[in-house]
C-alpha cells in the first residue's frame, strides 16, 4: 500500500512538471521565461495554429505578381531578377531603391529567385511559411511570459487569421512585413531573456536582432517603446502600482542604445522617402489634413478590427475630413485612453495593449505622409497584437469576475477565429492577380483614381483598348492632373490612330508633371511621325536630361537624327542605348536600317541576326531580315523569313516577298 502511494506521488510529480503553473502573487513574469515552451499542452495550441495559416493562405501558391510593387520590388528589378550575388548583396545594403533602405528584404527576394527563379508560388509560399512562424512565435512568447497558455493561443490565433493581415500575407512586395515582424518576435524572446537575468552577451543579441528587424523594414523603430511597455506587463519590473523615478530613469536608460539604432533607421528612411519623392510636400497634404487623417485612421482601424469589411489594396487620402469626424476622433481616443489608464493597476494588459496600438502606428498613421494612401491593412500587422492582448485577457477577466461558464467563453472565442479565417479566406482570393485585385479595390472604395489607373493598364496589358480607355478617362474625371493617367491614355489613344488627342494628353501630362520621362519619350515619337522633327529632338533631350540611360530616347533620338542625315550622330545614339541595354533589340533593327543604307548589307544582315536572337517573334524583324537577304541574292532564306513574318502577322503583310503594305 506503501509502495502503491509513492508511486502514485511520483506519477503526480511527473505530471506537475509538465503543466506551466500560473503566476505566484507578485512573482514577476520574467522569472517564468525560462520554461520550456514545447510541452505536451503547447502542441496542442501550435498543430491548430498551422492548420488556421494553411487553412487560409494555401490557395496563394497559385497567385501571380501583381502590377501593385511587384515589379519594381521583384518582377522587374534587374538586382533581384540575376538571384543573389555578392554584387547584388552590395547594391541591397547600399540602396535607397523605392525609397527605402531594407536590405534584409532585398536579399530575402534575392535568395527566392536563387531558389525558384521568377516563379511567384514559391515566393508565395515563403510569406506564408514566415506568417505561420510569426503566429507560432507570438504564441511561444506570450506564454512563456505569462504562463497563460489559453490566452496566449487566442492571441496568436486572432494574429494569425485577423482579414487585415491578409495583405501583408498574401502580396510579394509585403516580405517586409513578415520579415520584420519575425525579428520582432525573436528580439522581444531575447529581451525577455535579458529581462530574467540582465548579462551583457544577452543584451547584444537584442541589440543584433532589432538590427536586423529595422533591416527589414523600418518600422519597428517603434520597438523600444514596446519593451518599456513589456517592463510593465508582463515582466513586471515596472509595475504601476510601485512606480519610482529611479526605475524608469533605469529602465528608459536601459534602452538608450536601441533609440540611437531606430533614431539611425528613421533618418536613412526618412532621407531616401524624401530622395525618391514618396514623401507629399505640406502644399500637397497640409498638415491639418494629416493630423485629422491620422486620427480618423486610429478609428477605421479600431471598427476594421471588429468588423472587417470593404477591405482594399489602396484607400485614397480624403481631400477634405469634416471637422465633426476629427472632433469625435480625438475624443474617442482621449476617453479610451483614460479608461485604460484608470484601469492600469488592476488590468496592466489593457494599459499596454492600448499604447501598444497606438506607439507601433506612429510611423504609418501619415503625420509624415509617404505615398498617396490615407492608410492600409499593412499597417496593422504589429499594431493589432496590442488590442488582441486586450480583447482576450479582458475576456478572461470578466469570465473570472462574473464566473461565467469558461467553456461557453472559449465557444464564443472559436467562433470569432472561424468567422475572421473564413473572412481572411475570401480576401485572400482578391490577390489572385492583378484585375481580380483591382476590381475590388474600386468596389470597396470611391474617387480612387490610382486604382482605375492600374485597372486600365490591366485591360491594356490583354489587349482591351476600349476598356482601357474608360477606366484612364474614369481615372482623369476623378483627378484631371494625374499626370500617369494623360500619358497612358495617349498611348492608348495613338494606338488606335487618333494621334491628335493623344498629343493632347501628352501635354498634359508634362504640363502637370514636367519630370515625366514617359511623356516626353512619347511626345518625341508623335513628333517625329508628323515630319516634327526639332520637336521630336527637343523632348528627346528633355527625356534624357531627366534619366540619362533613357533607352527609348536614345533610340527616338537616333532615328530622328538619322532621318536629318546625321548617320554618325544617330549611330551614336543607338550605341549608347546598347551600352545602357544589351539586349534592346530596336536598336540592333535600326542600325541595320543605317547599315543598309551605307550598302554594308552583311553586317545589317548581322545587326539583324541579333535583333531576331533577341526577339525571335518579331514579324517586322523576320520581314527587314528578308528584305536584306533578298538585295544580296540568298532568295532561299529569303524567303524563308517572308514566310515567318507572314504567320506572324498576315494581316500586315502582303502575300509576296519583297512587297509590304
Amino acid at each position: 500500500m506503501v509502495l502503491t502511494s509513492r508511486m502514485g506521488e511520483a506519477r503526480q510529480r511527473k505530471r506537475s512538471q509538465n503543466i506551466v503553473k500560473p503566476l505566484e502573487p507578485g512573482q514577476s513574469a520574467a522569472a517564468v521565461v525560462a520554461r520550456p515552451l514545447i510541452r505536451r499542452s503547447a502542441l496542442w495550441i501550435c498543430i491548430p495554429l498551422i492548420v488556421l495559416n494553411l487553412a487560409v493562405y494555401s490557395p496563394v501558391r497559385n497567385f501571380a505578381f501583381v502590377s501593385f510593387d511587384d515589379p519594381i520590388y521583384v518582377k522587374e528589378n534587374p538586382h533581384i531578377v540575376d538571384g543573389l550575388s555578392w554584387q547584388g548583396s552590395g547594391w541591397a545594403l547600399t540602396t535607397g531603391y523605392a525609397s527605402n533602405w531594407h536590405p534584409l528584404t532585398w536579399l530575402s527576394h534575392m535568395v527566392d529567385v536563387q531558389m525558384f527563379g521568377l516563379n511567384p508560388g514559391p515566393q508565395h509560399i515563403i510569406n506564408v511559411t514566415l506568417h505561420t512562424a510569426n503566429s507560432l512565435l507570438l504564441f511561444g512568447l506570450l506564454y512563456t511570459m505569462t504562463a497563460a497558455i489559453v490566452p496566449s493561443g487566442f492571441v496568436a490565433a486572432l494574429f494569425a487569421v485577423h482579414p487585415l493581415h491578409v495583405e501583408s500575407v498574401a502580396w510579394i512586395s509585403e516580405r517586409k512585413d513578415v520579415l520584420s515582424t519575425l525579428f520582432l518576435m525573436l528580439t522581444i524572446w531575447a529581451y525577455a531573456a535579458y529581462a530574467r537575468e540582465s548579462r551583457k552577451s544577452r543584451y547584444l543579441l537584442v541589440m543584433f536582432l532589432f538590427a536586423l528587424g529595422l533591416m527589414s523594414k523600418p518600422m519597428l523603430v517603434t520597438l523600444p517603446f514596446v519593451l518599456l511597455l513589456l517592463d510593465i506587463w508582463p515582466l513586471s519590473r515596472l509595475p504601476l502600482d510601485k512606480l519610482s523615478a529611479s526605475t524608469v530613469i533605469a529602465l528608459v536608460r536601459e534602452k538608450v542604445p536601441l533609440v540611437t539604432m531606430a533614431m539611425a533607421s528613421s533618418v536613412v528612411t526618412f532621407v531616401g522617402q524624401q530622395r525618391g519623392g514618396a514623401v507629399a510636400g505640406l502644399d500637397a497634404t497640409p498638415v491639418t489634413l494629416r493630423i485629422a487623417n491620422a486620427l480618423a485612421s486610429y478609428v477605421v482601424y479600431l471598427a476594421k478590427m471588429a468588423w472587417p469589411t470593404k477591405l482594399a489594396a489602396l484607400y485614397p487620402f480624403p481631400r477634405v475630413i469634416p471637422a465633426w469626424q476629427t472632433t469625435a476622433s480625438l475624443m474617442l481616443l482621449l476617453i479610451i485612453s483614460i479608461i485604460v489608464c484608470r484601469a492600469s493597476r488592476q488590468h496592466p494588459y489593457a494599459f499596454v495593449g492600448w499604447f501598444w496600438y497606438v506607439g507601433t502606428l506612429i510611423p504609418v498613421i501619415g503625420l509624415v505622409q509617404v505615398g498617396i494612401q490615407s492608410r492600409a491593412d499593412r499597417y496593422t500587422y504589429v499594431p493589432f497584437i496590442g488590442l488582441f492582448i486586450i480583447l482576450v485577457w479582458g475576456v478572461r477577466d470578466l469570465v473570472r469576475a462574473h464566473q461565467t461558464r469558461a467553456n461557453a467563453a472559449a465557444a464564443a472565442a472559436m467562433f470569432l477565429v472561424l468567422a475572421f479565417a473564413i473572412v481572411a479566406r475570401n480576401q485572400v482570393e482578391f490577390w489572385r492577380n492583378s484585375l481580380t485585385l483591382w476590381k475590388h479595390t474600386i468596389e470597396t472604395t470611391s474617387q480612387n483614381y490610382r486604382a482605375q489607373s492600374a485597372l486600365a493598364d490591366e485591360f491594356w496589358e490583354s489587349k482591351n483598348a476600349n476598356d482601357a480607355i474608360t477606366h484612364y478617362l474614369e481615372a482623369l474625371r476623378i483627378e484631371p492632373r494625374y499626370a500617369e493617367a494623360h500619358n497612358k491614355l495617349g498611348v492608348a489613344l495613338a494606338a488606335q490612330g487618333n494621334l491628335t488627342q493623344a498629343i493632347a494628353h501628352y501635354r498634359e501630362a508634362v504640363h502637370f508633371k514636367p519630370t515625366l520621362q514617359e511623356a516626353h519619350d512619347n511626345l518625341g515619337n508623335a513628333m517625329a511621325s508628323l515630319g516634327k522633327l526639332d520637336e521630336a529632338v527637343a523632348h528627346y533631350n528633355d527625356a534624357l536630361r531627366l534619366n540619362p540611360d533613357d533607352v527609348q530616347a536614345h533610340n527616338g533620338l537616333g532615328s530622328v537624327l538619322d532621318d536629318q542625315n546625321k548617320v554618325n550622330e544617330a549611330m551614336a545614339e543607338y550605341r549608347e542605348a546598347l551600352r545602357v541595354k544589351p539586349d534592346f533589340a530596336e536598336a540592333h533593327n535600326n542600325i541595320a536600317a543605317a547599315l543598309a543604307r551605307a550598302n554594308k548589307f552583311d553586317d545589317a544582315i548581322e545587326e539583324m541576326l541579333q535583333a531576331l536572337r533577341i526577339k525571335p517573334d518579331d514579324a517586322d524583324f523576320h520581314y527587314n531580315l528578308a528584305m536584306l537577304l533578298q538585295h544580296q541574292g540568298r532568295m532561299d532564306e529569303a524567303r524563308n523569313h517572308f514566310e515567318t513574318a507572314l504567320k506572324l502577322r498576315p494581316d500586315h503583310f502582303s502575300a509576296g516577298p519583297g512587297a509590304r503594305n
